[in-house]
């Protein structure tokens, strides 16, 4: 497969083939274990509207949490779900990328909830499940075909390079690791999300999931995790969101860095297109060094078939 097939001739491309060629080889060279890519996953590997892949999971364990106990329709979020106003978890995600995290904390509440007490191994299965049966909510289509194919063509290329990526993402760990070596060629050692609290249970021998969030991986976490990980400042860094922009600002103290940003700006391939929520790292574009990733003009193929 020619490298970059899904990216069409233009600045962008060239930025990226530069950059690499750039720390492969040359005065730049950049040796093979500092080579480290960063992606986020939701709106930059894959489609996060008109929700997060995650909330349609959780919508599903919210309902039947209701089924179980009607009484719980009188709270958010379960109320949203009860009534169908999906749109009020997406407004969440939306307020949280403004600043607004009240809804963000009404969510990870319920979220917590449904995976308290909980074997790490059990909730992998579930999400396994998931992953096989579920259909994307506008995209008609299974997950696995609502993964961006540039990105993971980006990805194989960076590989093939000498690089290390890595998903450094707000989404749950562990909601991301059954899938990450089948959709974007990462292992799961190498995802880095947001994380529930765990327990090691003695009297079973498993891992469980506790009552409260132990971290957040978003914002200025993204930069900590990312160096709790690995260990190193990253070269390259991709996302799409004002949450990404410590991220895409943490590469740009060494000499040759390259930070991606996702823009959703086409409307006729199935790519709903927004601003909301990346309204500060448009806007840090100049001022941070930001190479734009327009997904109407830098793309011919959106998505994985």
């Amino acid at each position: 497969m020619t490298e970059l097939a899904s990216w069409r001739p233009g600045s962008t491309r060239d930025a990226i083939t530069e950059f690499v060629e750039a720390v492969v080889e040359g005065p730049d060279a950049v040796p093979v274990p500092e080579r480290v890519a960063v992606f986020d996953n939701d709106g930059t590997l894959w489609t996060e509207k008109p929700m997060p892949t995650q909330l349609a999971y959780i919508v599903e364990q919210w309902s039947a949490a209701i089924a179980a106990d009607p009484g719980l329709a009188a709270h958010q979020p379960y109320t949203a779900v009860h009534d169908g106003d999906l749109a009020w978890l997406g407004r969440a995600v939306d307020k949280h990328y403004q600043g607004d995290d009240g809804d963000l904390h009404t969510l990870i509440g319920a979220l917590v909830r449904t995976t308290a007490g909980m074997s790490v191994h059990d909730y992998h299965a579930s999400v396994e499940a998931f992953y096989r049966d579920a259909q994307h909510l506008t995209l008609h289509r299974p997950y696995a075909n609502a993964v961006y194919r540039p990105m993971v063509e980006l990805i194989d290329y960076l590989e093939a390079s000498g690089f290390s990526c890595y998903v450094v993402s707000g989404g749950d760990r562990d909601f991301m690791r059954p899938i990450s070596s089948a959709y974007y060629g990462i292992p799961p050692e190498r995802v880095v999300g947001s994380a529930v609290g765990l327990e090691y249970d003695a009297d079973t021998n498993d891992v469980r999931y506790g009552t409260a969030w132990d971290f957040f991986d978003d914002g200025p976490q993204k930069p900590i995790r990312i160096w709790t990980r690995t260990g190193r400042r990253p070269i390259l860094a991709a996302g799409n969101s004002n949450g990404d922009l410590p991220m895409l600002r943490f590469p740009r103290k060494h000499a040759r860095s390259l930070s991606l940003l996702v823009h959703h700006d086409d409307d006729a391939r199935g790519d709903i297109p927004y601003d909301t929520g990346a309204e500060e790292a448009l806007a840090a574009v100049e001022t941070d060094g930001l190479t734009v990733v327009s997904v109407r003009d830098d793309w011919s193929t959106v998505f994985v078939e």
